[in-house]
């Protein structure tokens, strides 16, 4: 390749010097340029072979190298890997030589638990031999002692058991009370302690509710306009409100007389609107009457609503919020309800504070555990259920639905909340100044009292005394010991817990005395 390219060199150079030179030098020229491209071209092949030999020698040293380099890795490798192969070779063998030695022990340990064995069954035939004479041994002296006593072994055995029952139930009836009266002690010191720091920490007001509310007028003539012709006004005011306005010689003053205290407060505003507007006629009142009632109710979710926020509740359902305030126009013996639910409230959240126990939940439940003593349309059901059904509709907790509920022991208690509610709702209506009672139903209740008493057997005499809070027992001497008193006292308590309704606790004494009686002619 380089031969042919310094050939078209030399005739490209001739070409170029026939052109300048003449013809007779042209051939001595050319001559003498050919001569000296072919030394050029000689001597570039010499030097080309050379450069290429050298490539050649260095590539071939390259490949030598890389080889090398290769093998050596690869014998690395070889080496790693018989290496490994020898650790794992050598592991095996260690576990094979553990492995025959537990076989050597097991084995061992099987020969001597089938000596083991052997001896044990042995030892069991003795043991069988030795029971057999012993049965033996004792059948004739049992024949000999029913012959000496003249029982069998039956009956020696029934009489037997029959003393040991009389025996261990006359100590048992001890133990328990023993027991009784020891738990009696710790629970009453503790459930004192916890009682009094409630109502201690709480705050209380007197009962001032009533069926009758008062409206004060600046004169006379105002009750006129009030009747109106014919008495139509009245009788329109009446119709409206569902209250019997009471118009007498009272000077100044007007009665309004109903048992819904709601209805009594939007008659008494709607009069206060009525005479200082003025304008008294059938028409009119309608018009105020309705603006009022209106008022009231939203006056009623207000209420409803700033109780819940002075008690930290939150996220109660709009109804329940209603009802709550709804509360405020409603008394139970007296006692406003709402003030005793707010009561119960913070009396439940101190007790479970108390007892370690879920605090806002015990709010929650005093302050909704009488709910159903407010229904919008009359119902058959206990209040506590209809509470209840309520607080389940509106997707209250199980535990305060329960307490609601049982509070008045209408449904089975499943949660510590619930006695509870139960005891802060009896605190808050047995304190005093709370309630007031009606004279014909607390003397009912202490009649039942007494014949709660009086339906047991052995009883002379029964007598409630502090204003029904302690119940005295007479019972016959002769008829009752000791032991059955102690059993009568606790058996008269369980019957007025589960039969009657009363607020706080009664006390259940059983008084028995023997008299010796002798006269002197």
């Amino acid at each position: 390749m380089i031969e042919v390219i310094v050939g078209v060199v030399c005739l490209v150079i001739g070409a170029a010097a026939g052109v300048f030179f003449s013809k007779s030098s042209l051939n001595t020229k050319a001559k003498f340029i050919i001569d000296d491209a072919k030394k050029n071209a000689e001597n570039l092949i010499e030097k080309a072979n050379v450069q290429a030999e050298s490539i050649k020698k260095e590539k071939n040293l390259q490949a030598k190298e890389k080889f090398l380099e290769l093998k050596s890795q690869h014998d690395a490798d070889i080496q790693v890997r018989e290496k490994k192969m020898q650790e794992v070779e050598k592991r095996i063998k260690d576990k094979e030589h553990k492995l025959n030695d537990e076989l050597s022990k097991a084995g061992k340990l099987e020969k001597d638990l089938d000596k083991q064995i052997a001896d044990y069954a042995k030892k069991n035939e003795i043991l069988d031999r030795k029971q057999q004479e012993l049965d033996l041994a004792t059948a004739k002296k049992v024949e000999i002692l029913e012959k000496i006593a003249n029982y069998t072994a039956e009956e020696a055995r029934a009489e037997l058991v029959e003393t040991m029952k009389a025996e261990a139930k006359t100590r048992a009836q001890a133990h328990v009370q023993s027991i009784m009266e020891e738990a009696q002690l710790n629970a009453k010191s503790e459930a004192r302690k916890i009682v009094i720091q409630t109502i201690q920490r709480i705050g209380t007001e007197q009962a001032i509710e009533n069926s009758v509310s008062v409206f004060n007028i600046e004169s006379d003539e105002v009750k006129g306009r009030i009747i109106g012709r014919e008495g139509r006004n009245i009788r329109a005011l009446e119709a409206v409100t569902g209250v019997e306005i009471i118009v007498d010689d009272t000077p100044e003053a007007i009665l309004l007389s109903c048992f819904d205290p709601v209805r009594r407060e939007i008659a008494r505003l709607s009069l206060h609107r009525l005479v200082t507007d003025g304008r008294i006629h059938p028409a009119r009142i309608e018009e105020v009457v309705e603006k009022t009632r209106k008022q009231i109710e939203e006056e009623i979710i207000e209420v409803g609503k700033r109780t819940i926020i002075d008690l930290g509740i939150h996220g109660l359902h709009p109804e329940l919020i209603k009802i709550v305030g709804r509360m405020k126009y409603r008394s139970s013996y007296g006692q406003n309800l709402l003030q005793h639910s707010r009561e119960v409230a913070n009396i439940a959240a101190t007790m479970a504070a108390e007892l370690g126990l879920n605090v806002k939940l015990a709010k929650r439940a005093g302050l909704l555990h009488d709910i159903g003593k407010v229904p919008e349309q009359e119902s058959e059901l206990p209040h506590a259920l209809l509470g209840m059904q309520w607080a389940e509709k509106y997707g209250e907790n199980a535990e305060v639905v329960n307490a609601i509920g049982a509070h008045h022991d209408e449904v089975e208690m499943t949660s510590l909340l619930s006695p509870i509610i139960q005891v802060a709702d009896a605190i808050s209506g047995a304190r005093p100044g709370a309630r007031r009672q009606v004279l014909e139903s607390y003397i009912q209740r202490l009649k039942d009292l007494e014949s709660a008493a009086l339906s047991f057997d052995g009883v002379s005499s029964a007598y409630a005394i502090q204003a029904g809070r302690e119940l005295r027992v007479m019972v016959e001497s002769g008829k009752v010991n000791d032991e059955v008193a102690s059993q009568l006292s606790y058996d008269i308590s369980e019957k007025i817990q589960n039969e009657l309704t009363y607020p706080g606790q009664v006390k259940v004494t059983v008084i028995r005395e023997t008299r010796a009686v002798n006269i002197a002619r």
